[in-house]
């Protein structure tokens, strides 16, 4: 994830899911959605007089276990070498 996109690199995603803002409160709700929700969201904040809050690219992030790992090698057709 970059840590600042172009107006071009923005425009794409505006309508694809994986976008959160967070707004700092400690209540654990959080507003996730499109792009364009959340910009939404941020922006009736500010009207508000609230503070906009910050909008981050939700990266999705898998944690395998070795026995998951060696399973899905056996599953898939793939047979471990000896450096496995």
């Amino acid at each position: 994830m970059p840590d600042k996109y172009t107006h071009g690199q923005l425009t794409k995603p505006v309508k694809s899911p994986g976008w959160r803002l967070v707004t700092g409160k400690k209540d654990g709700h959080s507003i996730t959605g499109t792009l364009e929700h959340v910009l939404g969201v941020t922006h009736e904040r500010r009207k508000g007089g609230q503070a906009p809050g910050l909008i981050e690219e939700i990266e999705t992030k898998l944690e395998l276990e070795m026995i998951q790992i060696e399973l899905f090698g056996v599953t898939s057709g793939r047979q471990p070498s000896r450096e496995d």
